[in-house]
């Protein structure tokens, strides 16, 4: 199967360690991975602001850089999301591309069908299922059967897990009182499982909550799916 790695720009930019561990995880699965140097933007950030036009050009190059692959893999529920749910909406002719993008966990469970990748991480982990994840992509459970299988974990139960960090991209820039309220629900939620780490399938929704966390001296990492899925005891994260 001809994989390629769509990292995002977030990725890219800030936690580049994501998309490394996504590969690092593929191949120890016996799967080769490309990196298209040619990607870009996915135009999710263009859209929501009213950008319409300039997201179209975005999807059109996002489709033809994509073209030659078997399978898309992306660490990032948002991201995913976007390119499956707007992209043809945008451009018809991308619809061929976006219905073979997938986030991480969807790639494991349902097209490789695996969910016992291996992975080693001694550490109580909260999962915070983001938005992208749980409404738009509909993975589910995926996440949590993985991190079950995962040796060593102690997995967490988060309370009221399915509400919203209060991220949403600029929704934190406009509303900042309602996104800091809402954040601080989050945290304490967090802060209440007695968890050493929490865990996501987006960054962006981790550096929301990992700020408050950081502030409020919780003690408590946050660290991408990705990355715990790829820790071995060989190779420990």
């Amino acid at each position: 199967m001809k994989i390629a790695l769509f990292v995002t720009c977030v990725n890219d930019t800030l936690y580049p360690a994501t998309g490394r561990a996504v590969v690092r995880l593929l191949r120890r699965l016996g799967h080769d991975v490309d990196f298209p140097r040619a990607q870009t933007c996915c135009g999710q950030m263009h859209l929501n602001t009213g950008y319409r036009r300039q997201a179209v050009r975005m999807v059109k190059g996002f489709a033809e850089t994509f073209a030659p692959y078997e399978a898309v893999v992306t660490p990032s529920a948002s991201c995913g999301a976007m390119v499956r749910e707007w992209h043809p909406r945008l451009a018809p002719r991308a619809s061929g591309v976006a219905s073979r993008v997938y986030e991480l966990s969807e790639f494991l469970v349902d097209v490789l069908g695996v969910t016992d990748v291996g992975a080693y991480f001694p550490h109580r982990v909260a999962y915070h299922p983001t938005c992208h994840s749980l409404r738009m992509l509909r993975v589910g459970d995926r996440p949590l059967r993985l991190l079950r299988r995962v040796r060593g974990i102690d997995l967490a139960g988060l309370p009221d897990a399915a509400e919203c960090c209060g991220f949403g991209g600029t929704f934190a820039l406009k509303n900042a009182a309602v996104s800091a309220a809402m954040c601080a629900d989050k945290v304490a939620a967090v802060r209440g499982t007695r968890a050493e780490a929490l865990c996501a399938a987006d960054n962006s929704c981790l550096a929301h909550i990992g700020g408050a966390l950081s502030r409020t001296r919780a003690g408590v990492r946050t660290v991408h799916l990705a990355e715990i899925l790829a820790s071995t005891e060989e190779d420990p994260l």
